[in-house]
């Protein structure tokens, strides 16, 4: 199993180092040891007298890592608000935890089904003439192909294409003959005015599925006011952390979240703003809260399993960021390592023989160590 490093030492060893040799120095001296000028082979440097006892531990092949644990949040992210469109009164609302789904209805205005597509860009014009341009157009597009009617050839970016040197012109698909007879299928398999246009206020657009958390209108309220709060329908863990830290940290990154009496595996979801794709960072850090506090970023992270938080609604949780792993290496610890006046580290055994090593990671009072004569279960000093 991989041993852990403490939060302040994930950032590496290279301040940490000189003063726990020193230590060891002075520590390994008092029991009778000194330090031996080096040489360049990788042989024993030298023999010197054991004290009568001492303190001795064992190689060990492990797997090394440093990390570091932030505390986070187990939630479903920010709430994002929802205001309706077009005109009407609300006849029917959702309940909260209600998920979306494409083509289905969130709500009703006048007794009439408002449907959730998905896309990045609303309906804020009535869509009726064929042959207009735009990418509210081509989230019609999309959102009926992907509900499987037949939408036809589209000709939209072909034109933009051609046009690409005109600034001032739409760009997007264009609406067709084809797309509002499709347009014109899908509302009457909706129970809807099968009329072929659509106006403003007839579709709801949204970036993706999302999970109702409030309702703020009532039935009876125009349409065209806050509605309700939406957030992502997954839960998800934001930890805020440090901005000089966050750098080690990147999208794909495996962790361990610990829950209330058990662990289990996540992923870093997004650094930053957690509407950013996986692939994306950016420099959203929460500024200096002017109390000499450090400025945080925060880390968006998902449960590999939603069945692991399928019992917690919100929680604080904290979560361990792995920041590098060197598996199966040969491991003392640090007390082990006896500085050489000429420079350099050695262990040195019972009987008093002092072998060179080579240092590497430094984790949990552990150094990684390689060097001739060197292997698992040999048994060194270490200062008392």
């Amino acid at each position: 199993m991989a041993e852990r490093a403490a939060p302040r030492g994930w950032r590496g060893h290279g301040r940490v180092v000189p003063t726990v040799v020193l230590g060891t120095v002075v520590a390994v001296g008092a029991v009778g040891v000194t330090a031996v000028a080096g040489h360049s082979s990788g042989a024993s440097d030298s023999h010197a007298a054991a004290a009568p006892s001492v303190r001795t531990a064992t190689v060990t092949r492990r797997d090394l890592s440093n990390s570091q644990t932030a505390q986070g949040h187990l939630g479903f992210g920010p709430v994002t608000e929802l205001k309706g469109a077009g005109t009407g009164t609300l006849t029917k609302l959702p309940a909260n935890g209600t998920t979306t789904g494409r083509g289905k209805a969130l709500y009703r205005v006048d007794d009439r089904p408002v449907p959730v597509f998905y896309g990045d860009t609303p309906f804020f014009r009535d869509l009726k003439k064929v042959g207009v341009v735009g990418n509210d157009v081509t989230v019609l597009r999309n959102n009926l192909s992907a509900l499987g009617y037949d939408v036809g050839h589209d000709v939209g970016h072909e034109d933009t294409a051609r046009r690409s040197a005109d600034r001032t012109r739409a760009q997007g698909s264009a609406f067709t003959a084809s797309l509002a007879s499709a347009l014109k299928k899908w509302q009457q398999d909706m129970g809807l005015e099968p009329t072929g246009e659509l106006k403003t206020g007839d579709v709801l657009v949204l970036p993706g599925p999302v999970r109702v958390s409030s309702v703020k209108a009532q039935v009876g309220d125009p349409v065209a006011e806050d509605i309700l709060g939406y957030v992502a329908p997954k839960k998800v863990i934001t930890v805020p952390v440090d901005a000089q830290q966050v750098s080690a940290i990147e999208p794909g990154d495996s962790v361990t979240v610990a829950l209330p009496g058990r662990d289990v595996p996540g992923t870093v979801s997004a650094v930053g703003d957690p509407g950013q794709n996986d692939s994306g960072q950016n420099d959203s850090a929460q500024p200096d809260a002017g109390d000499g506090s450090t400025p945080k970023t925060d880390v968006t992270v998902l449960p590999k399993r939603a069945s692991d938080v399928a019992d917690l609604d919100d929680a604080d949780v904290q979560v361990e960021f792995v920041s590098e792993i060197h598996k199966n290496v040969l491991t003392v610890p640090i007390g082990a390592l006896l500085a050489l006046s000429g420079g350099g580290f050695a262990v040195q055994r019972p009987d008093g023989e002092l072998l060179r090593v080579r240092t590497g990671m430094f984790a949990t009072g552990l150094v990684e160590i390689s060097g001739k004569g060197l292997s698992a279960g040999l048994d060194v000093v270490v200062a008392s």
